[in-house]
């Protein structure tokens, strides 16, 4: 096992952030590689009805498929958390088919570690996978992310 909360190079999904600290992105609907060490924690990214979490500590985030979280304010609550989580735990993300929401999240991921908004799908496509985000409301999301939420309307 490696120290720090540090993913061992090899498994598949790994990430490394600029900062050193790796993350794991995964599609929920392939099992956890059998040689691979497990998730110290989860963050599952589901509709409303999207199978059941997975064996070890996890916390679910309401975001649709092909979408961006249904609370922007709750999506970078739980996402600030992960980073902080991965300094010292094995830290995984994932939704159903591990590209568009989990991408989406890993490229904010990247954001709050230091890459730029404009700059962090790319990065994310280059060092996760090339078809991560897949939407251009994921992409915008993650552009946005820099920027204060907009006050919503009474």
């Amino acid at each position: 096992m490696q120290a720090n909360g540090a993913w061992p190079e090899g498994v598949p999904g790994r990430l490394r952030l600029p900062s050193g600290r790796t993350v794991v992105g995964r599609g929920r609907r392939s099992t956890w590689p059998g040689d691979a060490p497990e998730p110290e924690f989860e963050l599952v990214l589901a509709g409303r009805r999207e199978g059941e979490r997975p064996a070890w500590p996890s916390e679910v985030l309401r975001w649709p498929d092909f979408g961006v979280p249904a609370d922007r304010d709750e999506a970078l609550r739980a996402l600030r958390a992960v980073l902080v989580r991965s300094t010292s735990e094995r830290v995984a993300v994932s939704c159903r088919g591990g590209r568009g929401r989990t991408g989406t999240a890993l490229a904010c991921l990247a954001v709050l570690d230091g890459v730029g908004a404009r700059a962090a799908v790319a990065y994310v496509r280059t060092n996760y996978d090339r078809h991560a985000v897949e939407t251009p409301w994921q992409a915008r999301f993650v552009r946005r992310l820099e920027r204060p939420a907009a006050p919503r309307r009474p």
